[in-house]
């Protein structure tokens, strides 16, 4: 039972081995992707690959949260919808 147990670790080993560089290969390479779209369409003068990326994240936090409000501004309850109708149409 033990040489099953012993093969079975390798074979974990060399499984988890080979997609962790595989991972790290992707991951990498998306990363160098990123950073050279970065680099040639979204940084501004002075700034640093690292800096625009914080930027853009700092912006796009900013947006959302903007968006949200304006959300939570225009959704209505369903009481308050109904309220409404009743003062409109008298019900």
């Amino acid at each position: 039972m033990s040489k099953f147990v012993d093969a079975n670790e390798k074979i974990e080993k060399a499984v988890v081995g080979g997609y962790q560089k595989v991972e790290d290969a992707v991951v990498g390479g998306y990363k160098k992707i990123e950073d050279k779209f970065v680099d040639t369409f979204l940084k501004k003068d002075g700034e640093t690959t690292e800096e625009a990326k914080e930027r853009i994240a700092k912006e796009q936090k900013e947006l959302q949260e903007k968006q949200a409000a304006q959300v939570a501004e225009t959704t209505k309850t369903t009481e308050e919808i109904q309220a409404e109708i009743k003062e409109k149409y008298g019900i």
